[in-house]
């Protein structure tokens, strides 16, 4: 029997994930949503859950939707909001629309249902008025009308688009004839209103917040701007009138996460600065007092803001930030700009909300527990809310640190598996490239792999966030370079540990991750076996394929395409290589594992024989997309990830899983 559920990939699999969280006005009520495999085992379904604010009792179920619910919001009365698609006699497969559970108890209804769906929800605080993000074919001037066209197009099996802008893709989603609305609803019932007209792709993936007093709506919108390019500029929408004015516009960046204060009285949010190919982008923090000026908050801080959102009185401004390693909470004061950290674990937090009482809840996480609900007091005391109990572990972790050669500290997680015997060495390099290891993953789990004996290293090497602005731009237009020192000083370090087993050793990464597995295989023969998933290997054909082309090809230079492009050194690798991509990844596009596949076999010191044999692999996925989502892709992820690395890091002879027949 499993002493942990990391042992057996079923056991695993059927853990149940928390996401997302939501404060009632009054700080009486929190939710989450709890996502759990179906009977099937074949999808997860999202349910709402109600928690205790005091930290005491169970968790409780509110929603048992067959499709999932998602998205929950509260009233200003009380009553929760959520988005969910079901079923009826009539449709089987009908679009999310938006549901009302009241506070006051009883059965959930349906308080807006839209044609292409509801993608997403915001409300008041004090005032029974919503915003949602909805889809309307362009041509469509009322909802009656967008339906009638909806169903024109079903009836006719009609899919074709004609493209006049960019980007024409998203991810792993075409990007099709609808485009993204802003309505306006009471939450009391009354027909929705359509709040900016006819938009285009202004609000694609709109980031909006609603007013307290529910007068008026913030969000960002796309402007098109040269070269195919985006600019994200924030815009004020009268929610009665629909009258739309832009409130923050800088040439020179891009605006995001707008955040209203709780008087109404302005507006805080996120700027990131457009780089170039000489100099990395930078993420600060800005406010606009309505009427007034534009404020660059805490301008010296050096650290990267990921969510912020304001204290309920208004006084600071409460934000997250990498920083070595895990995600801290801070408050940020408006008048002076000081920074005070108010978290000091070793956690990443997520989904950050302030109560009236002054307390903050969200989700928190790291390397060595899943998201999990917190209260967090005005004393920084942190308490854990019951919710689902967090798995054992099969081994330790623990921090390493190590010296690249131009100086700079490199420090990584490393994960030791249970006993006190040496361990092979896994070097997992993280995507982005602008992030960093802080937070439990689901789909790069390290302790699947301590649990079969391996020591897992996880490093932040440059262009990671967390640790200044200088340590990202080390690595700016460089990929090849300080990156990659950093990561083999990293495994020195780490092949230091008594714990680990230097002559045993593999590289794995994903997206940017496996870029660098990549470029790895080019330039040393130090590990035994790579894992490359949803790569980039051809940078020239990359730039120009991927969904958002104009924003890489500000660092992408052709110069920098061609002096770090993994494919030129293809002759060089001779190392066993795993291929793994989802034909439905548009951010990486196939292309770059169809033809990193073909020069493996053709050009590499590693070519296949004669008779075709040979040691590398391709997993190829052809519905999945960048992260290989379904439960059963995922575990045969890893039945195939563990037998390539069995064979050629342990020289065990795996068998094959049964799926790929």
């Amino acid at each position: 029997m499993s002493t942990t559920p990391f042992e057996d990939l079923d056991d695993y699999i059927a853990l149940p994930r928390v996401s997302g969280l939501a404060v009632s006005p009054d700080g009486t009520r929190v939710v989450t949503t709890i996502a759990e495999l179906n009977d099937k085992r074949t999808e997860y379904l999202t349910a709402v859950w109600e928690l205790d604010p005091a930290g005491r009792q169970p968790a409780r179920r509110l929603t048992r939707g067959a499709k999932g619910e998602s998205s929950p919001a509260f009233a200003a009365d009380g009553d929760l909001l959520f988005i969910a698609a079901r079923p009826t006699e009539d449709d089987d497969k009908p679009p999310a629309a938006l549901w009302r559970l009241p506070a006051a108890g009883g059965e959930a209804f349906k308080a807006l249902d839209l044609p292409g769906g509801v993608e997403a929800v915001a409300t008041a605080r004090e005032a029974d008025v919503a915003v949602v993000r909805a889809p309307m074919l362009p041509s469509a001037r009322t909802v009656d009308d967008d339906r009638r066209l909806r169903d024109l197009r079903k009836d006719n099996k009609i899919t074709a688009v004609l493209h006049t802008g960019y980007p024409i893709r998203d991810w792993d989603k075409d990007i099709g004839l609808s485009h993204p609305h802003l309505f306006g609803l009471g939450v009391d019932g009354g027909d929705p209103k359509d709040l900016a007209g006819a938009p285009a792709g202004a609000l694609r993936e709109a980031q909006f917040d609603v007013s307290p007093d529910g007068r008026f709506v913030v969000t960002t919108w796309q402007q098109p701007a040269p070269g195919a390019a985006a600019h994200s500029v924030l815009v004020r929408i009268d929610t009665d009138t629909g009258e739309r004015v832009v409130i923050a516009d800088e040439p020179d960046a891009d605006l995001w996460s707008p955040a209203i204060a709780p008087d109404g009285s302005a507006v805080a949010y996120v700027r990131e600065s457009y780089s170039t190919p000489e100099k990395a982008p930078r993420i600060t923090l800005g406010c606009l007092r309505f009427g007034g000026q534009h404020e660059t908050v805490a301008s010296e801080w050096d650290r990267w803001p990921a969510s912020l959102t304001w204290a309920r009185d208004g006084s600071v401004l409460i934000v997250t930030a990498d920083q070595n390693g895990r995600c801290p909470v801070f408050s940020v004061d408006l008048a002076d700009g000081a920074v005070t950290q108010l978290t000091f674990d070793d956690y990443a937090y997520t989904d950050v909300t302030a109560a009236p009482d002054g307390g903050i809840y969200a989700l928190r996480t790291s390397y060595a527990a899943p998201p999990h609900p917190v209260r967090i007091d005005p004393d920084g005391a942190v308490t854990e809310l019951p919710c689902v109990p967090a798995p054992r572990l099969p081994g330790q972790l623990t921090e390493i640190e190590a010296t690249a050669p131009d100086g700079a500290r490199v420090r990584s997680w490393l994960v030791l598996p249970d006993g006190d015997g040496q361990a092979p060495l896994l070097l997992w390099i993280h995507g982005g490239p602008l992030s960093s290891w802080n937070g439990w993953s689901w789909r790069w789990n390290p302790w699947l792999l301590a649990a079969r004996g391996y020591a897992v290293l996880l490093p932040d090497p440059g262009l990671s966030t967390g640790y200044g602005q200088d340590f990202i731009q080390r690595g700016w237009g460089a990929w090849g370079g300080a990156p990659f020192d950093d990561l083999m000083a990293a495994t020195d370090a780490a092949c230091a540990h008594p714990r680990v087993d230097s002559s045993r050793t593999a590289a794995m990464g994903g997206s940017f991750g496996g870029y660098m597995a990549n470029w790895v295989a080019g330039h040393t023969d130090r590990f035994d076996a790579i894992v490359t998933h949803a790569s980039l290997w051809a940078l020239d054909q990359f730039g120009a394929t991927t969904d958002s082309a104009y924003y890489w090809v500000r660092e992408m230079t052709r110069e920098m395409a061609e002096t770090y492009s993994p494919h030129r050194f293809v002759e060089k690798i001779r190392t066993p290589m795993l291929v793994i991509h989802g034909d439905k990844d548009y951010r990486v596009p196939i292309g770059e594992a169809l033809r990193l596949w073909y020069e493996l076999l053709t050009d590499s010191g590693l070519p296949a024989d004669e008779d075709g044999t040979t040691a590398h692999q391709f997993l190829y996925y052809p519905s999945e997309n960048h992260w290989v989502l379904s439960p059963q892709h995922a575990k045969l992820w890893y039945q195939v990830v563990t037998a390539f690395l069995a064979r050629h890091v342990l020289g065990e002879e795996v068998e094959r899983p049964e799926a790929l027949g």
